[in-house]
């Protein structure tokens, strides 16, 4: 790993997908990495693998006192965080059977709510991290506006504009951030076309990982095949 990536990391969304294979390959690059998520075989076998630099934090981050909980544990094992990749894409707490109106709007609801939480209790680890940084990647579904899409975009009905509605208090604070997301109409993150790809969990990883040193103010993430980086509940 190049001395130029951070060492800690905090991960949520990592029992699957893009959020399981980004804790993989930080793991590969010699990173610590807390990883935020359901318990899963995957998880348990890279705990093995990797017993000192990967902390597992189970739990439902939309309730407030389990994100506090998982930045207390970050600060008991390492003391600080330099990055927090908060990977927005689905849901892993949606109940079995969920129609597929109420899922999405759940996506939605899960991600803010949940991303809210992770970033204040984050933000005393960041300050005390080197150069720290926040990465927010999210998906189509993550993505949509809550309720009327024809009203602005706010920090309670978009993810995306939580974040970004942050950006100017983290840039105070020395912190960067990062918006990996599906270029959108009403705010282009560039105005070069960006086409589908066929992206997998692997490779969308990799390059994720390559361009972070970067620092850009955003990423465009088109997928193809959802479902390869952020599988939905079966």
């Amino acid at each position: 790993m190049s001395s130029s990536i951070a060492r800690r990391f905090w991960v949520s969304g990592a029992s699957s997908g893009l959020g399981l294979t980004l804790v993989e390959q930080l793991l590969e690059q010699g990173a610590q990495v807390a990883a935020s998520g359901k318990r899963c075989e995957a998880l348990r076998s890279l705990t093995e693998q990797y017993p000192q630099r990967l902390l597992l934090l189970d739990g439902n981050l939309t309730e407030p006192f389990t994100a506090q909980q998982a930045a207390k544990q970050i600060a008991d094992r390492w003391g600080a965080l330099e990055c927090l990749i908060i990977n927005a894409g689905t849901c892993d707490y949606l109940a079995l059977g969920t129609p597929a109106p109420a899922m999405f709007e759940s996506i939605i609801n899960s991600n803010l709510s949940a991303s809210r939480h992770c970033l204040e209790n984050a933000l005393p680890l960041l300050r005390h991290g080197r150069s720290p940084q926040v990465v927010g990647i999210f998906s189509r579904y993550s993505s949509l506006q809550l309720g009327d899409p024809s009203q602005p975009l706010t920090s309670d009905n978009s993810v995306i504009q939580l974040l970004n509605g942050q950006r100017t208090a983290l840039t105070t604070q020395g912190i960067d951030l990062t918006i990996i997301a599906p270029k959108s109409l009403n705010h282009p993150q560039t105005p070069v076309p960006v086409a589908l790809q066929q992206w997998t969990a692997r490779s969308a990883a990799q390059a994720i990982l390559e361009r972070l040193p970067e620092r850009p103010a955003n990423l465009v993430l088109e997928a193809l095949q959802q479902n390869n980086l952020w599988p939905l509940p079966k």
